[in-house]
Parts: structure tokens; C-alpha cells; sequence
């Protein structure tokens, strides 16, 4: 299963200046709870933002530099491999996490959509890809906790692809 992973403000910004523009603890809990023991599928600017490889997952890089390389982490060049791993083992999931272009890219080959939607506008420069609702299914839908670290209201959304 190919699965995007983003979180995105109420005007669709996911990024600002190679960096979230908000801070949801709650978040980053949900993205580590989803991602660990799996595949994580990113660009190399998302693999910069993060400053290295994630612990305890397949760290994956896509890129058009055929000279990029980095311990820890597998460089690709092309979805077609991430879609021949899925054929291949479709029992796993694989997590597409960023950045804009990556999303774009992968928008046609994913069967999910994890989207955690906050309830506020933000700057941005990267925004989510837009997806015709009428092909997905909403079928998780769970309001997030707000409190002193986590201010904003938002709300953990779960899409699957419709057959």
C-alpha cells in the first residue's frame, strides 16, 4: 500500500522555508506511531529539513541527483521502484512524506491519504497536492487534542482510494 502523510493547514500550506510553519507535538506522534518499522519515502530537501535519516525505518530518497548519496539511507530515482516494491509486497505500507513535489508525483500510485488538517492559515511556500474528493474516501476522521503545546484545532483524517 502507498500511502501520502502530511499535515496541512486550512489554506493547504504543508511547508514554510524548508520547515513547518507550526508545531503539533500530537503530530509528530502520529507521524512516528504510522512510520516506524516502515518504508518512509522522501525528497532530499525533506531528508535536509529533518537533518538525517529517521531511526527505526527505511529511509528512502528520491532524487534526480545521480550523485546524492548518504549513509543510512537508500537513494531512488524514480516512483517506479516504490511501485514495484508495492506489487511486490502489498502487505506493507509505504509512507510518502514529503516535500510538495514528491506528493505530486505519487498523488496517482497511492491507495491512502493520512492528512492531519489544522484548523488555522499559515505562510507557506510548499502546499499539499489537491485530490478530487470524489475519488477517495474519508474513512478515519478523529479530532486531535488541543492544549498548551498542541494550539491549534485540528483533526487526524484518514482517505482511501475508491475502486
Amino acid at each position: 500500500m502507498i500511502s501520502l502523510l502530511f499535515a496541512a493547514s486550512r489554506n493547504n500550506v504543508i511547508g514554510y522555508q524548508n520547515g513547518m510553519p507550526w508545531h503539533l507535538p500530537q503530530d509528530l506522534k502520529f507521524f512516528k506511531e504510522k512510520t516506524t518499522g516502515n518504508t518512509i519515502i522522501m525528497g532530499r530537501k525533506t531528508l535536509e529539513s529533518m537533518n538525517g535519516p529517521l531511526p527505526k525505518r527505511r529511509n528512502v530518497v528520491l532524487t534526480r541527483n545521480k550523485d546524492f548519496a548518504l549513509d543510512g539511507v537508500e537513494i531512488i530515482h524514480d516512483l517506479s521502484d516504490v511501485e514495484r516494491w508495492n506489487e511486490a509486497h502489498p502487505e506493507k505500507e509505504y509512507f510518502i512524506i514529503g516535500g510538495g513535489e514528491i506528493y505530486e508525483q505519487a498523488l496517482p500510485i497511492a491507495d491512502r491519504i493520512y492528512i492531519t488538517r489544522i484548523d488555522e492559515e499559515f505562510p507557506g511556500d510548499t502546499f499539499a497536492p489537491d485530490f478530487d474528493e470524489a475519488a477517495w474516501e474519508l474513512t478515519e476522521k478523529e479530532k486531535g487534542i488541543k492544549n498548551e503545546k498542541n494550539p491549534y484545532d485540528y483533526y487526524f483524517l484518514q482517505y482511501d482510494r475508491k475502486n
